[in-house]
């Protein structure tokens, strides 16, 4: 009998095409994401006249520069920028590669778009030159980013050398109390471990209240396994996985789908399987997280304070908050709940989904945002369904700008960014220094909680603002 395997094990045998004597796998790729940053390893392949090998396997997104104000390629003031947009389009031709263009109406942020279209499957190896491709693996895939040299290897071949990585388990035990997200429970395990806690580490997410997450909730957590220093992070499909992908446009039909289903049902650790490190928490332990510094791991509660350096045992932490603080422009003991803010924003490919702006826009219904901001859809089809339920009027009422698809204001590579020294409540996944801009100081929280930060105009336990309506609380409607 075979000794018992973790569904990470599972996933990577079946993907391993050879081992070499150093003991590095050579992996079949299933699916390869290819942005408007990738056109360094279509040069690669141009240099050496090879043709991409599988452009059946390769998928082609523009996201992360392309313009949210408007769908084509005039309201790109950069040459740089559009030529890179205009690349992949050429790309993409050339090697008949599958686009998701500006004027597709599939468009959006890759990692939204590959679940939405049913690109992205249980027990695949799927990679992407973009640190955040650990999202997919809320399907029980295994995803990863790559670099430039390793995109080119994968057009080429479709394979890719790799390390096997150590497998941690997460394990979240009992039930999240009302208002708590999956972005909570990641910056609260983030911050438990540190940034590198799971440095080395494949990471799978378990127990009773990640089974309770909806699938959209899944990759949210799943995207900032990165944020921890995991290679991946994967959650175990089940009937809430397959009741998502059911009808998906790249998804089997039919009977050829209950047999996808039966298969991926095995895919799951099993009872004995051996875990190179357990982490465990208690759900009832975990409340609305926002972060105070620089690094997603300097998180807190919000009805904590911002941390005095001088009261930190570790030299090493003391100065990195220290410095943290700096940057940021608070002060040590500060109340988070005390910080004003400048501006939100809503959007990225860590909370930008139908799930998230509805959970925003509840918040806003009938108020009025103290600051500005901007909402960007993580999909074409996203924004198509807000409007629909006319949650774009929510939006705008409340005197938000509402924007196409795309990375917008989470990395600011296309022109949407915070000012220098402007504070900005975000759902992204950063917050390192000129993430949004430079000299940009930006706090992540999940979408709620920036809903509530815009109504007030500062870090706000959004548990506090869903108790009243705008007129019993004395804000305006």
């Amino acid at each position: 009998m075979s000794s018992p395997k973790t569904l990470f094990d599972k996933v990577w045998q079946a993907h391993e095409v050879h081992r070499s004597d150093s003991g590095q796998s050579l992996l079949w790729v299933d699916r390869h994401f290819v942005h408007e940053g990738s056109f360094h390893a279509f040069n690669k392949l141009s240099e050496r006249q090879l043709p991409v090998a599988r452009p059946d396997l390769t998928f082609g997104i523009a996201d992360h520069y392309v313009p949210t104000q408007a769908r084509d390629l005039a309201g790109v003031a950069d040459a740089k920028v559009r030529s890179m947009i205009e690349q992949l389009s050429h790309n993409a031709r050339q090697h008949g590669v599958t686009l998701f263009g500006l004027e597709d109406p599939r468009q959006g942020i890759v990692h939204v778009l590959g679940p939405e279209q049913g690109l992205t499957q249980p027990g695949m190896v799927m990679v992407c030159g973009d640190s955040h491709t650990a999202t997919h693996g809320a399907f029980g895939s295994i995803a990863f980013g790559i670099g430039a040299s390793e995109v080119a290897h994968v057009l080429a071949t479709q394979t890719l050398w790799q390390s096997k990585p150590k497998v941690m388990r997460i394990t979240v035990d009992g039930q999240l109390a009302e208002g708590i997200t999956a972005k909570d429970i990641a910056l609260t395990w983030i911050a438990k471990l540190g940034a590198d806690g799971a440095r080395g580490y494949a990471i799978e997410y378990a127990g009773e209240a990640i089974r309770a997450l909806s699938m959209e909730a899944r990759l949210t957590l799943c995207n900032l396994s990165i944020e921890g220093g995991g290679r991946c992070g994967m959650i175990a499909p089940d009937q809430t996985t397959f009741d998502y992908l059911r009808g998906r446009p790249w998804c089997p039909k039919g009977e050829a789908f209950e047999q996808a289903c039966a298969h991926w049902a095995t895919l799951c650790s099993d009872p004995d399987a051996e875990f190179d490190l357990e982490v465990v928490l208690q759900a009832d332990e975990i409340a609305p997280t926002v972060t105070w510094g620089v690094s997603p791991e300097e998180a807190l509660p919000i009805d904590q304070y911002v941390p005095d350096p001088a009261q930190l045992g570790d030299p090493a932490k003391a100065r990195q908050a220290q410095e943290s603080l700096a940057y940021m422009g608070l002060a040590a003991g500060q109340k988070l709940t005390d910080i004003t803010i400048d501006r939100v924003f809503i959007g990225s490919c860590t909370n930008a989904r139908i799930e998230d702006l509805r959970a925003a826009a509840a918040v806003l219904a009938g108020r009025k945002s103290r600051v500005p901001g901007m909402v960007s859809p993580g999909s074409t089809l996203v924004k198509t369904q807000a409007e629909a339920e006319g949650l774009d009027r929510i939006f705008i009422d409340a005197g938000l700008e509402w924007r196409h698809s795309g990375c917008s204001m989470c990395v600011g590579m296309n022109g949407d960014l915070v000012a220098s020294g402007e504070r900005c409540a975000s759902t992204t996944n950063r917050n390192f220094k000129g993430r949004q801009g430079p000299g940009a100081r930006t706090h992540l929280m999940s979408p709620a909680m920036v809903a509530a930060a815009a109504i007030s105009g500062r870090l706000t336990d959004v548990r506090q603002l869903a108790s009243s309506s705008p007129r019993a609380s004395g804000e305006p409607s």
